[in-house]
């Protein structure tokens, strides 16, 4: 699209809202690009949640592995000149790998696998030789991944970690594990075998807890699913003109509408980056218990992790969800696509709303996962997405590439093994940064212990209303299009925020994301906002004269 155009051409900024905010960000980044080459400024680009850090020493672990797993296939060769080596052996592989770790103790690397180990077969009771060759043979990649939904001493390490992560405590509950390219492809997953397996229809109704990630707002309304999207909305305004982000009453009880299948949920939410309040569950809860106790919950929960203390729905209504988390933000890991679904084991929503399906639903279904069991009808849901990943005849050649499942498992361990040291630092800078976005603007960040503070949504025209007035608001609402402001923001500072409407925020909010800059990056960021802020408040007083 032509970028030399007037930033207030609002026809072209009425076409460019129509689009994702992740779409429109091309546009932004281009304008401020372009300002960057032009002036002093410098490019900042808040607009993506890509983390600026990430975790070396889990990844230390990862790489000397491989040294290890490398050196077990070359203990035997077929063509040393060319390194044609055999698949590695189990047997004895275990006191082999004990040799490597003390060989290699200096190294940090060993002391995170020889702690992993540890634990494995010590406290998990895993027999040695069968975990470190799962361990090698994976990281290799030299087979399947077997079984295709995840392997069987990852699942174990991620249950565990997704246990403490999602608020579970000492919660006995078992979890059945996906292993997934990032939750994005869960996601995809989910929807495709709803409707594969007749839970959701073309016009039924799913509810989505709004703003939320742009890609829930837009799956269900494409053309081959054809639902009807109920807007759950946060973006009321309390009594003091701040906004908390949390869901009135009115708007949780639109799920007592048991014509409502399923619910999409982002917890803590993108972009206000909070998570459901302890009064926002307890109403869930009564609302499944007692007029919807079919309602399938779809839950995000990658933002977990930055909130200490944070409870999962996975573990407020463990039969009715079903949770999706990325080791994407928390690991500093986009890169490595990896994730987790999980469902409860043993009675949930989703299996026993397949035995509920009347006969000829259920003759279909049968027919469709017939090659993959000699009863098909008794394959569980989870095991359906595994197989509709890859339309069900590619099966047996599903799941997650096991070099992923092994950095996501020593992922899983070293976040788990450590979280009293590493969860608060990483709480710690990302609020810092927070602080520093919003001390520059004037605005008053109020405290929220519901707060993660990943991203910041910041509703511009809460800030216009107490800084110049309602008659100065509604001037900024009349003249001009919310969009405007981000393209001034880029056109004008170099700097790359979001549209919040493009997440079904207040339309003249925006978000900042605080994980992919440094902290004297979002004093200048602040500063640039309430600059804008203030231009608008000059054009309206030229206006009045």
């Amino acid at each position: 699209m032509e970028q030399n155009f007037n930033p207030e051409d609002r026809d072209f900024e009425r076409k460019l809202a129509e689009m994702s905010p992740f779409e429109i960000k091309g546009t932004l980044i281009s304008l401020a690009q372009k300002d960057a080459q032009r002036s002093t400024a410098t490019f900042l680009n808040a607009g993506r949640g890509n983390p600026n850090w990430l975790l070396s020493l889990p990844r230390r672990a990862f790489f000397l592995l491989g040294k290890f797993a490398v050196e077990e296939s070359e203990r035997t060769m077929y063509n040393h000149m060319l390194g044609i080596a055999a698949s590695p052996k189990q047997e004895g592989v275990a006191q082999r790998f004990e040799t490597f770790l003390t060989e290699h103790d200096d190294e940090i690397g060993s002391k995170v696998l020889r702690h992993f180990y540890s634990y494995m077969t010590g406290e998990r009771k895993a027999d040695p030789d069968d975990f470190v060759f799962e361990l090698v043979d994976g990281i290799l990649g030299d087979h399947y991944p077997t079984p295709p939904r995840i392997l069987k001493y990852t699942e174990m390490v991620t249950q565990n970690y997704l246990r403490w992560a999602m608020g579970g405590g000492e919660d006995p509950t078992v979890y059945d594990i996906f292993a997934t390219e990032g939750s994005t492809a869960g996601m995809c997953y989910v929807f495709n075998t709803l409707q594969a397996n007749f839970l959701l229809n073309r016009g039924d109704k799913i509810a989505l807890f709004t703003p939320c990630f742009t890609p829930y707002l837009e799956i269900p309304r494409l053309d081959q699913f054809g639902l009807e999207v109920v807007n759950v909305s946060a973006n009321k305004v309390e009594k003091n003109g701040y906004h908390d982000w949390q869901f009135p009453k009115e708007e949780i009880d639109k799920l007592r509408d048991p014509s409502i299948k399923a619910v999409c949920i982002t917890n803590p939410s993108n972009p206000p980056s909070v998570c459901l309040a302890p009064e926002v569950l307890d109403q869930l809860v009564d609302v499944v218990k007692k007029d919807n106790p079919g309602l399938m919950i779809i839950t995000d929960d990658v933002y977990g992790t930055f909130i200490k203390g944070f409870r999962s729905l996975m573990y407020v209504l463990p039969y009715n969800t079903i949770c999706l988390y990325s080791y994407s933000k928390y690991f500093g890991a986009t890169g490595w696509r990896v994730a987790a679904m999980a469902l409860r084991s043993e009675g949930n929503v989703f299996d026993d709303r397949l035995a509920a399906l009347p006969q000829d639903k259920k003759d279909l279904l049968n027919k469709r996962y017939e090659s993959l069991s000699l009863e098909p009808s008794k394959i569980k849901f989870i095991d359906r997405l595994v197989a509709d990943s890859r339309l069900v005849g590619l099966n047996h050649t599903a799941g997650l590439s096991t070099p992923q499942q092994i950095q996501m498992a020593i992922f899983s361990a070293f976040a788990y093994l450590h979280h009293d040291d590493l969860q608060p630092r990483l709480i710690e800078m990302i609020h810092e940064r927070l602080n520093d976005l919003w001390s520059t603007t004037g605005f008053t960040l109020l405290p929220d212990p519901n707060r993660a503070g990943y991203y910041s949504e910041i509703d511009l025209m809460v800030w216009a209303k107490k800084f110049y007035g309602q008659e100065f608001a509604d001037f900024l609402d009349n003249n001009y299009e919310p969009l405007d402001f981000v393209i001034r923001l880029a056109n004008e500072t170099a700097i790359v925020l979001l549209n919040g409407d493009g997440f079904d925020g207040p339309k003249w909010s925006v978000r900042a994301s605080l994980a992919n800059l440094d902290k004297e990056d979002y004093l200048k960021i602040g500063t640039a906002i309430r600059k804008i802020l203030d231009e608008y408040h000059s054009e309206y007083l030229k206006a009045k004269k």
